[in-house]
């Protein structure tokens, strides 16, 4: 068995959590706590993940990963 690194993204609105994998393109879900959005996004993940493998896909992987938050005046 082999472990991956994912980068993934949690967003909260007022109706719950969206949370994303960049990496894997279409890798995503929701939940209603920050701890359901979490086991949600790695379990799409692993299925992601095992779908490419058996289609004999590229795993992307990243070197480093950097997350910022900036503030834009319109």
């Amino acid at each position: 068995m082999r472990t991956y690194r994912f980068s993934v993204v949690i967003e909260r609105d007022k109706d719950g959590y969206f949370a994303f994998c960049p990496e894997l393109q279409g890798c995503y879900t929701q939940g209603d706590t920050y701890e359901e959005v979490l086991e949600n996004i790695k379990d799409a993940i692993r299925l992601h993940v095992l779908d490419r493998l058996e289609s004999g896909e590229e795993i992307p992987q990243v070197d480093s990963i950097s997350l910022t938050s900036l503030e834009v005046a319109v």
